[in-house]
């Protein structure tokens, strides 16, 4: 499943190549096309991501939301910009869907310009490949969703109010999102370095829950997938079946300031690497997936610390690796 960091880069994409742009939105999957016929024609006028989920605001008020979920992912075509400068854009962003891709870390591929082959595309706007839920097309970008667990048009009030269900994301900036703002205080949880890291410990240390199934929980902190609760839980030296209750405030409050570091990082690069290394260790990394984290993926294989070696279980529906003498 793709985590935070992905949905805030494709928020970012989005925002960069569509904005301010009147696009031709349609379905052609067909599971869509209400909601397309709706948003057809207008202008996108914002690009948010809270956690997981994607919020896109037209110039009705109108809101796409968005969750990837396990299988969901975003392919664009034409002109992209580079989320970091010198950097060639990603052709797709989500979980592996496209045929003749290359995978270029957790959820990102490298495509030809233009599409995933020239075969599959003759001219712009390709021809849509396989069930696409929703298209977004301008004059030169095209996004082709695939594969959501969620796809919805929203009013302004709806859309707060689910953001206002969702734990706070650190990179999450709504103070200028109309939608957000019409649900008067909806979106204060996420709005703010401080207040945020207040409720995510509060809500934490307030229950009797597995600190590693609350980590999870995208009502506790939005945006954390199994990737990063695993690597978060090793760096904390926390072990992830402590309930949340007996977890001290400034430990929890170190979870927090460790994921707004990894968080960024990951939206920078594309690609989660939660172990400190040297920059030409972290450079292999970046094309190593071996190379990049303590825990995870890394079952039976000895520790990168105490060499004992690491164990998976399922932990609120998911496999948790994690270190017992490490995590103690």
């Amino acid at each position: 499943m793709p985590e935070g960091h992905t949905v805030h880069r494709i928020a970012r994409q989005l925002g960069l190549d569509l904005i301010g742009r009147r696009l031709a939105v349609s379905s052609p999957q067909g599971r869509f096309a209400a909601g397309a016929r709706r948003l057809d024609g207008q202008v996108l006028v914002a690009s948010r991501a809270v956690g997981k989920q994607l919020f896109l605001e037209f110039e009705s008020g109108d809101v796409l939301r968005v969750h990837l979920g396990l299988y969901g992912a975003w392919d664009f075509f034409g002109r992209l910009t580079p989320l970091t400068p010198g950097v060639v854009p990603r052709g797709s962003m989500g979980a592996p869907r496209l045929r003749r891709a290359v995978r270029m870390g957790e959820d990102e591929r490298e495509v030809p310009a233009g599409g995933p082959s020239s075969e599959e595309s003759t001219g712009f706007p390709p021809a849509p490949v396989g069930q696409v839920r929703v298209r977004l097309a301008s004059a030169e970008t095209v996004a082709d969703l695939r594969g959501p667990s969620a796809c919805e048009v929203l009013d302004p009030a709806e859309a707060a109010a689910v953001v206002a269900r969702l734990g706070p994301d650190p990179a999450a900036d709504l103070a200028d999102w109309r939608g957000a703002a019409a649900g008067g205080d909806a979106s204060a949880s996420v709005m703010g370095a401080g207040p945020a890291r207040d409720v995510m410990v509060d809500r934490l240390t307030s229950r009797s829950v597995a600190v590693g199934q609350l980590l999870m929980d995208q009502t506790v902190v939005a945006g954390i997938g199994n990737i990063y609760r695993a690597e978060l839980l090793f760096r904390a030296r926390l072990d992830p079946h402590t309930p949340g209750r007996r977890v001290p405030t400034d430990v929890a409050g170190a979870l927090w300031d460790d994921w707004a570091l990894l968080l960024a990082d990951g939206i920078r690069t594309g690609v989660i690497v939660t172990r400190d290394l040297s920059p030409e260790d972290r450079s292999a990394a970046l094309t190593d997936p071996t190379r990049r984290n303590w825990v995870y993926h890394r079952t039976g294989l000895p520790c990168l610390v105490s060499g004992t070696p690491v164990v998976v279980e399922v932990l609120a529906g998911r496999n948790l690796y994690w270190c017992p003498t490490c995590q103690q």
